[in-house]
Protein backbone atom coordinates (compact mmCIF):
# COMPACT_ATOMS: atom_id res chain seq x y z
CA UNK A 1 0.00 0.00 0.00
CA UNK A 2 2.83 2.52 1.22
CA UNK A 3 4.54 2.27 -2.32
CA UNK A 4 1.38 2.70 -4.49
CA UNK A 5 0.84 5.53 -2.32
CA UNK A 6 4.63 6.72 -2.61
CA UNK A 7 4.17 6.08 -6.71
CA UNK A 8 1.30 8.17 -6.67
CA UNK A 9 2.09 11.23 -4.92
CA UNK A 10 5.30 11.15 -7.57
CA UNK A 11 3.02 10.86 -10.53
CA UNK A 12 1.18 13.84 -9.41
CA UNK A 13 4.01 16.04 -8.27
CA UNK A 14 6.32 15.43 -11.21
CA UNK A 15 3.54 14.45 -13.90
CA UNK A 16 4.44 15.55 -17.49
CA UNK A 17 7.88 16.32 -16.65
CA UNK A 18 9.24 13.78 -18.63
CA UNK A 19 10.55 14.59 -22.50
CA UNK A 20 12.62 12.72 -24.91
CA UNK A 21 16.28 11.84 -23.60
CA UNK A 22 19.25 14.35 -24.87
CA UNK A 23 20.73 12.70 -27.54
CA UNK A 24 24.49 13.77 -26.30
CA UNK A 25 24.85 12.35 -23.05
CA UNK A 26 25.66 14.49 -20.24
CA UNK A 27 28.09 15.10 -17.54
CA UNK A 28 27.09 13.04 -14.10
CA UNK A 29 27.48 16.25 -12.52
CA UNK A 30 25.42 18.47 -14.35
CA UNK A 31 21.99 18.84 -14.06
CA UNK A 32 20.10 18.17 -16.60
CA UNK A 33 16.30 19.09 -15.43
CA UNK A 34 15.02 21.11 -12.46
CA UNK A 35 13.93 18.03 -10.61
CA UNK A 36 16.24 15.50 -10.92
CA UNK A 37 17.56 15.97 -7.31
CA UNK A 38 14.18 15.82 -6.08
CA UNK A 39 13.88 12.42 -8.15
CA UNK A 40 17.26 10.78 -6.62
CA UNK A 41 16.21 11.39 -3.36
CA UNK A 42 13.27 9.92 -3.91
CA UNK A 43 15.13 6.55 -5.60
CA UNK A 44 17.28 6.56 -2.93
CA UNK A 45 14.75 6.32 -0.09
CA UNK A 46 13.26 3.61 -1.84
CA UNK A 47 16.22 1.81 -2.13
CA UNK A 48 16.94 2.49 1.72
CA UNK A 49 13.28 0.85 2.93
CA UNK A 50 14.42 -1.90 0.17
CA UNK A 51 11.74 -0.50 -2.32
CA UNK A 52 13.46 -2.00 -5.02
CA UNK A 53 10.52 -2.09 -8.08
CA UNK A 54 10.08 1.88 -7.06
CA UNK A 55 13.58 2.72 -7.02
CA UNK A 56 14.10 1.05 -10.33
CA UNK A 57 11.31 2.72 -12.19
CA UNK A 58 12.58 6.08 -10.39
CA UNK A 59 16.52 5.52 -12.11
CA UNK A 60 14.90 4.35 -15.13
CA UNK A 61 13.01 7.84 -15.65
CA UNK A 62 16.11 9.74 -14.48
CA UNK A 63 18.13 7.62 -17.26
CA UNK A 64 15.15 8.81 -19.86
CA UNK A 65 14.88 12.34 -18.74
CA UNK A 66 18.88 13.14 -18.51
CA UNK A 67 20.65 10.36 -20.43
CA UNK A 68 22.94 9.48 -17.93
CA UNK A 69 23.94 5.78 -18.38
CA UNK A 70 24.74 5.94 -13.86
CA UNK A 71 20.69 5.92 -13.54
CA UNK A 72 20.14 2.94 -16.30
CA UNK A 73 22.93 0.29 -14.20
CA UNK A 74 21.15 2.05 -10.84
CA UNK A 75 18.13 0.90 -12.34
CA UNK A 76 18.69 -2.64 -13.50
CA UNK A 77 21.01 -3.30 -10.36
CA UNK A 78 17.44 -2.54 -8.54
CA UNK A 79 16.15 -5.32 -10.70
CA UNK A 80 18.47 -7.38 -9.81
CA UNK A 81 18.32 -6.91 -5.93
CA UNK A 82 14.21 -7.49 -6.72
CA UNK A 83 15.32 -11.05 -8.59
CA UNK A 84 13.64 -9.26 -11.95
CA UNK A 85 16.35 -11.18 -13.85
CA UNK A 86 14.41 -11.52 -17.31
CA UNK A 87 13.25 -8.12 -17.00
CA UNK A 88 17.20 -7.12 -16.77
CA UNK A 89 18.20 -8.79 -19.67
CA UNK A 90 14.98 -7.92 -21.69
CA UNK A 91 15.80 -3.98 -21.13
CA UNK A 92 19.69 -4.74 -21.89
CA UNK A 93 18.14 -6.65 -25.28
CA UNK A 94 16.08 -3.89 -26.18
CA UNK A 95 18.89 -1.31 -26.00
CA UNK A 96 20.45 -0.59 -29.57
CA UNK A 97 23.65 -3.03 -30.70
CA UNK A 98 26.35 -0.02 -29.11
CA UNK A 99 24.46 0.12 -25.81
CA UNK A 100 24.73 -3.48 -25.28
CA UNK A 101 28.37 -3.79 -26.01
CA UNK A 102 28.61 -1.38 -22.92
CA UNK A 103 30.65 -3.26 -20.22
CA UNK A 104 28.56 -2.66 -17.33
CA UNK A 105 25.17 -3.97 -18.84
CA UNK A 106 26.86 -7.16 -20.25
CA UNK A 107 27.94 -7.61 -16.55
CA UNK A 108 24.46 -7.05 -15.03
CA UNK A 109 23.21 -8.97 -17.76
CA UNK A 110 25.31 -12.06 -17.04
CA UNK A 111 24.41 -11.59 -13.34
CA UNK A 112 20.81 -11.78 -14.68
CA UNK A 113 21.49 -15.23 -16.28
CA UNK A 114 23.15 -16.63 -13.22
CA UNK A 115 20.34 -15.27 -11.17
CA UNK A 116 18.20 -17.01 -13.09
CA UNK A 117 20.17 -20.26 -13.56
CA UNK A 118 20.90 -19.56 -17.32
CA UNK A 119 24.79 -20.49 -16.46
CA UNK A 120 25.85 -21.65 -19.88
CA UNK A 121 24.58 -18.46 -21.56
CA UNK A 122 26.20 -16.62 -18.62
CA UNK A 123 29.17 -18.70 -19.09
CA UNK A 124 29.53 -17.60 -23.18
CA UNK A 125 28.97 -14.02 -22.26
CA UNK A 126 31.37 -14.17 -19.70
CA UNK A 127 34.06 -15.16 -21.66
CA UNK A 128 33.54 -12.64 -24.09
CA UNK A 129 33.21 -10.06 -21.50
CA UNK A 130 36.95 -11.25 -20.23
CA UNK A 131 38.13 -11.22 -23.53
CA UNK A 132 36.98 -7.15 -23.69
CA UNK A 133 37.72 -6.11 -20.40
CA UNK A 134 40.90 -7.98 -18.45
CA UNK A 135 39.76 -7.24 -15.21
CA UNK A 136 40.36 -9.33 -12.21
CA UNK A 137 36.33 -8.74 -11.20
CA UNK A 138 35.59 -10.20 -14.86
CA UNK A 139 37.78 -13.24 -14.18
CA UNK A 140 35.65 -13.70 -10.81
CA UNK A 141 32.33 -13.99 -12.23
CA UNK A 142 33.34 -16.23 -14.65
CA UNK A 143 34.67 -18.12 -12.73
CA UNK A 144 31.70 -18.25 -10.66
CA UNK A 145 29.59 -19.04 -13.70
CA UNK A 146 31.89 -22.56 -13.87
CA UNK A 147 31.60 -23.45 -10.12
CA UNK A 148 27.92 -23.23 -10.34
CA UNK A 149 27.96 -25.36 -13.42
CA UNK A 150 30.29 -27.40 -10.86
CA UNK A 151 33.01 -27.12 -13.40
CA UNK A 152 35.52 -26.52 -10.64
CA UNK A 153 38.55 -27.13 -11.90
CA UNK A 154 37.83 -25.04 -15.08
CA UNK A 155 37.15 -22.43 -12.76
CA UNK A 156 40.50 -23.07 -11.29
CA UNK A 157 42.68 -22.80 -14.41
CA UNK A 158 40.52 -19.94 -16.05
CA UNK A 159 41.72 -17.95 -12.30
CA UNK A 160 45.00 -19.45 -12.48
CA UNK A 161 45.54 -17.88 -15.66
CA UNK A 162 44.20 -14.56 -14.54
CA UNK A 163 46.30 -15.10 -11.43
CA UNK A 164 49.67 -15.17 -13.19
CA UNK A 165 49.12 -11.79 -15.03
CA UNK A 166 47.91 -10.08 -11.95
CA UNK A 167 49.34 -11.26 -8.51
CA UNK A 168 45.71 -10.16 -7.07
CA UNK A 169 44.37 -11.18 -3.24
CA UNK A 170 40.60 -11.51 -4.83
CA UNK A 171 42.09 -14.11 -7.16
CA UNK A 172 44.00 -15.84 -4.73
CA UNK A 173 41.00 -16.05 -2.23
CA UNK A 174 38.43 -17.37 -4.99
CA UNK A 175 41.40 -20.46 -5.91
CA UNK A 176 41.77 -21.36 -2.25
CA UNK A 177 38.72 -21.72 -1.66
CA UNK A 178 37.82 -24.06 -4.89
CA UNK A 179 41.05 -25.90 -3.96
CA UNK A 180 39.76 -26.45 -0.36
CA UNK A 181 36.22 -26.70 -0.49
CA UNK A 182 35.01 -27.77 -4.11
CA UNK A 183 38.43 -30.07 -5.03
CA UNK A 184 39.12 -31.24 -1.60
CA UNK A 185 43.04 -30.60 -2.04
CA UNK A 186 43.44 -28.93 1.25
CA UNK A 187 46.89 -29.24 1.57
CA UNK A 188 47.23 -27.53 -1.85
CA UNK A 189 45.32 -24.43 -0.87
CA UNK A 190 47.22 -23.95 2.57
CA UNK A 191 50.10 -24.19 0.34
CA UNK A 192 49.42 -21.60 -2.10
CA UNK A 193 48.36 -18.88 0.56
CA UNK A 194 51.70 -19.98 2.48
CA UNK A 195 53.57 -19.22 -0.39
CA UNK A 196 52.03 -16.47 -1.40
CA UNK A 197 52.62 -14.86 2.01
CA UNK A 198 55.90 -15.78 2.23
CA UNK A 199 56.39 -13.82 -0.65
CA UNK A 200 54.44 -10.94 -0.69
CA UNK A 201 53.62 -10.53 3.26
CA UNK A 202 50.36 -11.11 4.76
CA UNK A 203 47.12 -9.28 4.48
CA UNK A 204 43.72 -9.34 6.16
CA UNK A 205 42.22 -11.45 3.62
CA UNK A 206 44.45 -13.81 2.76
CA UNK A 207 45.82 -14.90 6.29
CA UNK A 208 42.47 -14.53 7.58
CA UNK A 209 40.69 -17.03 5.05
CA UNK A 210 44.50 -19.06 5.67
CA UNK A 211 43.19 -18.88 9.68
CA UNK A 212 39.99 -20.24 8.70
CA UNK A 213 41.46 -23.09 6.73
CA UNK A 214 44.08 -24.21 9.85
CA UNK A 215 40.99 -23.98 12.14
CA UNK A 216 39.07 -26.14 10.22
CA UNK A 217 42.40 -28.50 10.47
CA UNK A 218 42.35 -27.90 14.16
CA UNK A 219 45.90 -27.17 13.38
CA UNK A 220 46.97 -24.93 16.82
CA UNK A 221 50.43 -23.99 15.58
CA UNK A 222 49.40 -23.05 11.87
CA UNK A 223 46.50 -20.62 13.52
CA UNK A 224 49.25 -19.05 15.83
CA UNK A 225 52.06 -18.71 13.16
CA UNK A 226 49.10 -16.83 10.90
CA UNK A 227 48.09 -14.78 13.50
CA UNK A 228 51.60 -13.92 14.65
CA UNK A 229 52.47 -12.48 11.25
CA UNK A 230 48.93 -10.93 11.01
CA UNK A 231 49.87 -8.82 14.19
CA UNK A 232 52.97 -7.09 12.11
CA UNK A 233 50.37 -6.14 9.91
CA UNK A 234 48.15 -4.59 12.01
CA UNK A 235 48.70 -4.49 16.25
CA UNK A 236 45.32 -4.44 17.03
CA UNK A 237 44.22 -5.56 20.83
CA UNK A 238 41.80 -8.72 18.61
CA UNK A 239 44.92 -9.83 17.19
CA UNK A 240 47.07 -10.24 20.56
CA UNK A 241 44.20 -11.69 22.35
CA UNK A 242 43.67 -14.52 19.85
CA UNK A 243 47.74 -15.36 20.30
CA UNK A 244 47.66 -14.77 23.92
CA UNK A 245 44.79 -16.90 24.31
CA UNK A 246 46.92 -19.72 21.90
CA UNK A 247 49.62 -19.42 23.63
CA UNK A 248 47.82 -20.42 26.74
CA UNK A 249 46.26 -23.34 25.63
CA UNK A 250 49.66 -24.55 24.55
CA UNK A 251 50.75 -23.46 27.71
CA UNK A 252 53.88 -22.18 26.62
CA UNK A 253 54.38 -19.55 29.00
CA UNK A 254 58.25 -18.30 28.22
CA UNK A 255 56.51 -17.47 24.34
CA UNK A 256 53.55 -15.74 25.94
CA UNK A 257 56.25 -13.75 28.10
CA UNK A 258 58.07 -12.92 25.15
CA UNK A 259 55.05 -12.07 23.10
CA UNK A 260 54.06 -10.06 25.84
CA UNK A 261 57.45 -8.14 26.26
CA UNK A 262 57.92 -7.33 22.28
CA UNK A 263 54.41 -6.12 21.75
CA UNK A 264 53.57 -4.47 25.26
CA UNK A 265 50.13 -5.81 24.31
CA UNK A 266 48.60 -6.58 28.06
CA UNK A 267 50.89 -5.28 30.69
CA UNK A 268 49.02 -6.21 33.19
CA UNK A 269 49.19 -9.95 32.54
CA UNK A 270 52.97 -9.97 32.31
CA UNK A 271 53.45 -8.10 35.40
CA UNK A 272 51.06 -11.49 36.55
CA UNK A 273 53.42 -13.58 34.91
CA UNK A 274 56.49 -11.90 36.43
CA UNK A 275 54.70 -12.30 39.48
CA UNK A 276 54.15 -16.25 39.36
CA UNK A 277 57.49 -16.85 37.82
CA UNK A 278 59.05 -14.92 40.97
CA UNK A 279 60.88 -12.62 38.96
CA UNK A 280 60.61 -9.91 41.29
CA UNK A 281 62.69 -7.47 39.52
CA UNK A 282 60.90 -7.58 36.64
CA UNK A 283 57.47 -7.12 38.64
CA UNK A 284 58.70 -4.09 40.47
CA UNK A 285 59.79 -2.44 37.10
CA UNK A 286 56.47 -3.23 35.51
CA UNK A 287 54.20 -2.28 38.53
CA UNK A 288 56.16 1.28 38.59
CA UNK A 289 55.39 1.64 35.04
CA UNK A 290 51.68 0.85 34.94
CA UNK A 291 51.55 2.98 38.19
CA UNK A 292 53.07 5.49 36.48
CA UNK A 293 50.95 5.19 33.19
CA UNK A 294 47.45 4.42 35.11
CA UNK A 295 47.75 6.38 38.89
CA UNK A 296 46.20 2.63 40.34
CA UNK A 297 46.74 3.10 43.83
CA UNK A 298 47.37 -0.93 43.43
CA UNK A 299 50.11 -0.75 41.38
CA UNK A 300 52.03 1.29 43.84
CA UNK A 301 51.37 -1.26 46.30
CA UNK A 302 52.62 -3.52 44.05
CA UNK A 303 55.69 -1.77 43.39
CA UNK A 304 56.65 -1.47 47.14
CA UNK A 305 56.25 -5.06 47.86
CA UNK A 306 58.26 -6.07 44.48
CA UNK A 307 60.69 -3.48 45.38
CA UNK A 308 61.21 -4.80 48.73
CA UNK A 309 61.45 -8.65 47.62
CA UNK A 310 63.91 -7.62 44.37
CA UNK A 311 66.46 -5.83 46.96
CA UNK A 312 69.40 -8.46 46.51
CA UNK A 313 70.17 -6.30 50.39
CA UNK A 314 67.24 -6.85 52.74
CA UNK A 315 68.29 -4.49 55.53
CA UNK A 316 69.62 -1.55 53.00
CA UNK A 317 67.35 1.59 54.94
CA UNK A 318 67.10 3.68 52.50
CA UNK A 319 65.17 1.26 50.03
CA UNK A 320 62.92 0.76 53.66
CA UNK A 321 62.24 3.93 53.63
CA UNK A 322 60.99 3.82 50.17
CA UNK A 323 58.81 0.94 49.86
CA UNK A 324 57.18 2.00 53.69
CA UNK A 325 56.66 5.30 52.36
CA UNK A 326 54.99 3.94 49.37
CA UNK A 327 52.41 1.31 51.32
CA UNK A 328 51.62 4.31 53.33
CA UNK A 329 50.23 6.29 50.74
CA UNK A 330 48.19 3.13 49.51
CA UNK A 331 46.81 2.23 52.59
CA UNK A 332 46.32 6.04 53.71
CA UNK A 333 44.06 6.13 50.34
CA UNK A 334 42.77 2.67 50.49
CA UNK A 335 42.83 0.31 53.32
CA UNK A 336 43.37 -3.26 51.72
CA UNK A 337 44.47 -6.02 53.95
CA UNK A 338 47.35 -7.11 51.83
CA UNK A 339 49.29 -4.23 51.78
CA UNK A 340 48.13 -3.28 55.69
CA UNK A 341 49.85 -6.54 56.48
CA UNK A 342 52.97 -5.71 54.34
CA UNK A 343 53.38 -2.82 55.81
CA UNK A 344 53.11 -4.00 59.20
CA UNK A 345 55.31 -6.73 58.96
CA UNK A 346 57.98 -5.09 57.56
CA UNK A 347 58.44 -2.55 60.27
CA UNK A 348 58.06 -5.66 62.88
CA UNK A 349 60.15 -7.88 60.60
CA UNK A 350 63.33 -4.73 60.41
CA UNK A 351 62.22 -3.32 63.70
CA UNK A 352 61.56 0.17 62.22
CA UNK A 353 58.70 0.45 64.42
CA UNK A 354 57.08 -2.80 66.07
CA UNK A 355 54.47 -1.04 67.79
CA UNK A 356 53.40 0.95 64.55
CA UNK A 357 53.47 -1.84 62.53
CA UNK A 358 51.33 -4.14 65.18
CA UNK A 359 48.68 -1.50 64.55
CA UNK A 360 48.89 -2.35 60.38
CA UNK A 361 48.51 -5.94 60.79
CA UNK A 362 45.20 -5.83 63.70
CA UNK A 363 43.78 -3.53 60.88
CA UNK A 364 44.46 -6.42 58.33
CA UNK A 365 42.83 -8.96 60.63
CA UNK A 366 39.99 -6.84 61.32
CA UNK A 367 39.15 -7.72 57.86
CA UNK A 368 40.35 -11.22 57.74
CA UNK A 369 40.98 -12.44 60.84
CA UNK A 370 41.39 -16.23 60.10
CA UNK A 371 44.74 -15.47 57.76
CA UNK A 372 47.34 -17.49 58.80
CA UNK A 373 49.89 -15.08 57.31
CA UNK A 374 48.36 -11.63 59.30
CA UNK A 375 48.30 -13.78 62.59
CA UNK A 376 51.83 -15.10 61.74
CA UNK A 377 52.64 -11.39 61.47
CA UNK A 378 50.49 -10.73 64.72
CA UNK A 379 52.79 -13.24 66.24
CA UNK A 380 56.01 -12.11 65.55
CA UNK A 381 55.30 -8.52 66.24
CA UNK A 382 54.79 -9.89 69.94
CA UNK A 383 57.95 -11.78 69.85
CA UNK A 384 59.89 -8.36 68.69
CA UNK A 385 58.05 -7.09 71.84
CA UNK A 386 59.17 -9.79 73.91
CA UNK A 387 56.01 -11.15 74.74
CA UNK A 388 56.68 -14.56 73.89
CA UNK A 389 53.91 -16.07 75.40
CA UNK A 390 51.25 -14.14 73.71
CA UNK A 391 52.98 -14.89 70.20
CA UNK A 392 53.66 -18.69 70.89
CA UNK A 393 49.69 -18.52 71.60
CA UNK A 394 49.32 -17.07 68.29
CA UNK A 395 51.69 -19.21 66.04
CA UNK A 396 50.36 -22.65 67.14
CA UNK A 397 46.80 -21.32 65.99
CA UNK A 398 48.47 -20.33 62.79
CA UNK A 399 49.89 -23.92 62.70
CA UNK A 400 46.04 -25.66 62.40
CA UNK A 401 45.24 -22.83 59.05
CA UNK A 402 45.95 -22.98 55.84
CA UNK A 403 49.20 -21.99 55.15
CA UNK A 404 50.62 -22.58 58.80
CA UNK A 405 53.35 -25.00 57.20
CA UNK A 406 54.95 -21.93 55.08
CA UNK A 407 58.39 -22.62 56.44
CA UNK A 408 58.67 -18.26 56.85
CA UNK A 409 56.02 -19.89 59.72
CA UNK A 410 57.69 -22.59 61.15
CA UNK A 411 60.76 -20.47 61.44
CA UNK A 412 58.88 -18.34 63.76
CA UNK A 413 57.62 -20.72 65.57
CA UNK A 414 61.05 -22.23 66.23
CA UNK A 415 62.35 -18.78 67.34
CA UNK A 416 59.29 -17.88 69.67
CA UNK A 417 59.41 -21.52 71.18
CA UNK A 418 63.19 -20.80 72.00
CA UNK A 419 62.44 -17.41 73.29
CA UNK A 420 59.51 -18.84 75.72
CA UNK A 421 61.94 -21.60 77.05
CA UNK A 422 65.15 -18.88 78.07
CA UNK A 423 61.75 -16.60 79.77
CA UNK A 424 60.76 -19.98 81.47
CA UNK A 425 64.37 -20.47 82.67
CA UNK A 426 64.91 -16.50 83.77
Amino acid sequence: MYKIVFLLFLVLFFGGCFGEPKPSAPKSNEKVFEEEDAYILFALRAEQIKDYQSASELFDKLYRKSGKKEYLYRSLGNDLAARKNQEVIKKINDLTKDEQNDLKLIRLKIVAFIGDGEFENARVLGISLVEKSKEVNDYLLVSEVYVKQKKYNTALKYLESAYVKDYNEKILDKISIILYVNLHRKKDAIALLETHIRMNGCSKQICGRLIGFYSNENNIDGILSTYLRMYKLNKNAEISQKIIEIYMYKKDYVKLMMFLQDSGSDDDLLLQMYIDSKNYKKAFEMAEKLYVASGDIKYLGQSAMFEYESSKDKNDAQMHKRVVDKLKKVVHNEKISLYLNYLGYLLIDHSIDVKAGMVYVKEALEMDENSAFYLDSLAWGYYRLGECEKALQIITKVRKLDGGDDPEVIKHLEAIQKCKMKKNRG
